[in-house]
């Protein structure tokens, strides 16, 4: 039976973090903006004299009874944030061992990335803008102060393809001369420090983002690569990959519509071929989170992580919250005002309920990933609603 999630102890970190993120601050200061600049950083140590306490506190689109943001107003701010919530970094025990540095540009690379947030890596991502490191990034890494990971070299930092350098910190590379084979490097570096391949592979559509951003938490949390291919074509790096794994299982993300009968058939001579369909984003995620043999979340008492299609890079810097914590899979929205009718489903289907005493029940705790842009507090409040633990009617008296 799982604890309940205490949301309340992850204020002050979060708090810190989001003071320099998005908003399209660039002065690394970590200054806050009025309320009316759309900031909804929470401020700590409001009194109640305060006039603007209410206001300042954040709440609720900060959080709510089961719900958390995560309120960049990009990726790159919402990186930052989920590596300092992930690790603290107030002593050695709570810093990560590396960080992998990944261009923000590429959404395929960033899903990629995030197989190195698993196992023994443990390496959480943060962004470059083409080669110079936004403040956001800067400063983030300066409070994370990376021990350096053996299984990497002793590196701090890992460089996943053309970025910036960070100054300062021992760094390792990878290289690669497009996305797929950046994913193929991405794997071979995890399965180096693994000290053997998975015996599971994910493939997704490099077209379609939508069908694709789930994988990311998947990776995090199991260490299995994320690797590409076109509707109907295989790239050689991919398959190369593939093959690497010694006849995987290999799941392969979404509706014929984004990958052909044709690319499902020449996977199948490289290992064997499981295909999570889903005719949308929405429902290939809530196919995906459903799936037994790999989320298998069907039943209360579990993390969630909520995220907008139209920042698909999201995807990769939430991974971490997919691999700790009260571990879960990514749950898509398509538009920010408006919770789609088979996600809603899906929450009731795993809303938690109690029959005497809720202290003895088990809880749903969801993280929303982006501002109120991405999300609005009307839907993050619906949200918290349906994770909420309720009665369960007994029949008694009917």
């Amino acid at each position: 039976m799982r604890p309940p999630f205490r949301a309340a102890s992850l204020l002050a970190v979060l708090a810190i973090a989001l003071a320099g993120c998005g908003g399209g601050d660039s002065s690394g200061d970590g200054a806050r903006a009025t309320p009316d600049e759309g900031d909804q950083a929470p401020a700590l140590g409001q009194s109640s004299g305060d006039e603007q306490a209410a206001t300042d506190l954040g709440f609720p689109a900060f959080a709510t009874r089961n719900t958390t943001r995560v309120g960049g107003a990009d990726p790159i701010a919402d990186a930052a944030a989920v590596a300092q919530a992930v690790f603290p970094s107030r002593d050695e025990d709570t810093r990560p061992e590396a960080i992998a540095l990944v261009d923000a540009s590429d959404w395929r690379v960033a899903v990629s990335t995030a197989q190195l947030m698993a196992a023994p890596l443990r390496a959480p991502m943060l962004f470059s803008d083409g080669e110079s490191l936004p403040p956001t990034t800067e400063q983030a890494l300066g409070r994370l102060i990376p021990t350096g990971a053996k299984q990497a070299g002793n590196a701090q930092v890992i460089r996943v393809g053309e970025v910036a350098q960070a100054q300062g910190y021992r760094a390792t590379s990878v290289e690669g001369a497009d996305y797929a084979a950046l994913a193929q490097a991405i794997d071979r570096l995890q399965t180096a420090a693994a000290g053997k391949p998975t015996g599971a592979v994910v493939v997704a559509s490099a077209d379609q983002p939508g069908f694709s951003m789930p994988a990311a938490g998947w990776a995090a949390k199991s260490g299995q690569p994320v690797l590409w291919v076109t509707r109907d074509a295989i790239p050689p790096p991919t398959r190369a990959a593939i093959t690497a794994h010694k006849r995987p299982e290999i799941f392969l993300l979404g509706p014929e519509a984004a990958i052909s009968k044709r690319v499902e058939k020449q996977l199948g001579e490289l290992g064997s071929v499981k295909r999570v369909n889903g005719a949308d984003p929405v429902a290939n995620a809530i196919a995906f989170a459903r799936e037994p043999d790999l989320w298998n979340v069907v039943d209360p008492g579990h993390g969630l992580v909520f995220l907008n299609t139209q920042r698909p890079v999201d995807a990769a810097a939430a991974a971490p919250l997919s691999a700790s914590g009260t571990y879960g899979p990514q749950l898509l929205l398509t538009e920010g005002n408006a919770l789609p009718a088979p996600l809603q489903d899906y929450l009731l289907d795993i809303q938690p309920g109690y029959d005497k005493d809720p202290v003895r029940g088990v809880y749903n705790h969801g993280w929303m990933i982006g501002d109120e842009n991405a999300i609005s507090v009307d839907v993050q409040a619906r949200i918290d609603a349906l994770l909420e633990i309720e009665a369960v009617d007994q029949g008694k008296g009917s």
